[in-house]
């Protein structure tokens, strides 16, 4: 893969220590984004809350039982996105993320699209995911997708509960 427009979904770990390096570098990147986006900006990773800097951190402690999706670009991490263990036949997608500059080339669909694959696999019945609310582009690919805005299961304010059949 030496062409940097490609870009290869790869389930994580079992990848090379620079993927697992950048998986932590892409998963900063959101929960500062996110933190600043809420109105909570914080300098570095280590103002962010405990447990997001858990995730940072160790990723593969954080999600030992789930399964990561990581987008490559040769050997850069340039997409992530969590899909946890099943629970009650149904699994959920977490932190979506893609680098700001490898954005508008179908990364994020395609780590969905793996995501669907993934459970369908599994035998899960539906994925689901929470989004924040003003996160507009990500609520409309979704819905692209075939995600359907459900009953929130969470208490946070602000976040926007979607599911799909798988």
């Amino acid at each position: 893969m030496t062409d940097q427009r490609e870009v290869a979904i790869v389930r994580w770990p079992g990848q090379a220590p620079s993927a697992q390096d950048g998986l932590a570098d892409l998963l900063a990147a959101y929960h500062l984004q996110t933190q600043a986006e809420k109105g909570e900006a914080v300098a570095g990773v280590a103002g962010l809350p405990k447990r997001y800097r858990v995730e940072v951190a160790d990723p593969q402690a954080a999600f030992v039982d789930d399964v990561v999706l990581l987008a490559l670009s040769g050997d850069t991490a340039v997409g992530c996105l969590v899909v946890t263990a099943s629970v009650d036949g149904r699994s959920e997608i977490k932190r979506l993320w893609t680098d700001p500059a490898f954005r508008g080339r179908g990364i994020a669909s395609s780590l969905v699209s793996a995501a669907l694959v993934h459970a369908a696999e599994g035998g899960v019945s539906a994925v689901r995911l929470s989004v924040w609310k003003w996160r507009a582009g990500a609520i409309a690919l979704y819905e692209r997708l075939g995600f359907t805005s459900t009953e929130s299961w969470d208490e946070r304010d602000q976040l926007f509960c979607m599911e799909r059949a798988v």
